[in-house]
């Protein structure tokens, strides 16, 4: 499969619960790229688990940790990035994230809460009502994920596959040239 990335790298942004790894393990599988997930390598940074990095070190600390991840990974090419939903909350993390193409996979609060559940492992949902938590979250990072090159706005029904060709198929609209003569691309 052919695409006009030129060995650029796809950083997938969007709160937690979106899909991002499933997603980009996907992209990478249909593009021969490698993949790389921003919270993994932090916990093999740290030694521990990122909820016990926030308990023991603190947000700021994860924070910090995740910074230098992104920062190694944005020198990186041919390669999917599944970020963690509040990569987008420190500037410094943009100007990693612009060594690439920044995809939002966008999921409504709701659908998210239903996919989380009970999972125990996400620290900013340890709170009495993780819905209006969760809800909180996308509306006051709204706008930083809206910075993207491209942003999908999914159901959250559409399987893995169906996700990774949906952003295959809208990447030439944002990278082909501007010429009439190139308005085609097979």
């Amino acid at each position: 499969m052919s695409h006009p990335l030129q060995n650029c790298s796809l950083f997938l942004i969007g709160m937690m619960g979106v899909g991002k790894t499933t997603v980009g393990q996907e992209l990478a599988k249909q593009l021969n790229y490698r993949f790389f997930d921003t919270d993994n390598l932090i916990e093999r940074v740290a030694g521990k688990p990122i909820p016990e990095i926030f308990a023991t070190d603190g947000e700021e600390a994860f924070r910090k940790l995740e910074s230098q991840v992104l920062g190694q990974l944005s020198a990186q090419t041919r390669s999917t990035i599944a970020t963690g939903g509040g990569i987008i909350l420190k500037a410094e993390n943009w100007s990693y994230l612009r060594h690439g193409i920044v995809v939002w996979l966008d999921i409504p609060a709701p659908v998210l809460y239903h996919r989380l559940g009970a999972d125990s492992s996400r620290p900013l949902l340890q709170t009495p009502d993780p819905l209006q938590t969760l809800q909180e979250l996308c509306d006051r990072r709204r706008s930083l994920y809206a910075q993207a090159d491209l942003h999908l706005t999914l159901s959250g029904a559409e399987p893995p596959e169906q996700v990774a060709e949906q952003i295959l198929n809208e990447l030439p609209k944002i990278l082909k040239p501007k010429s009439k003569a190139n308005t085609h691309l097979n």
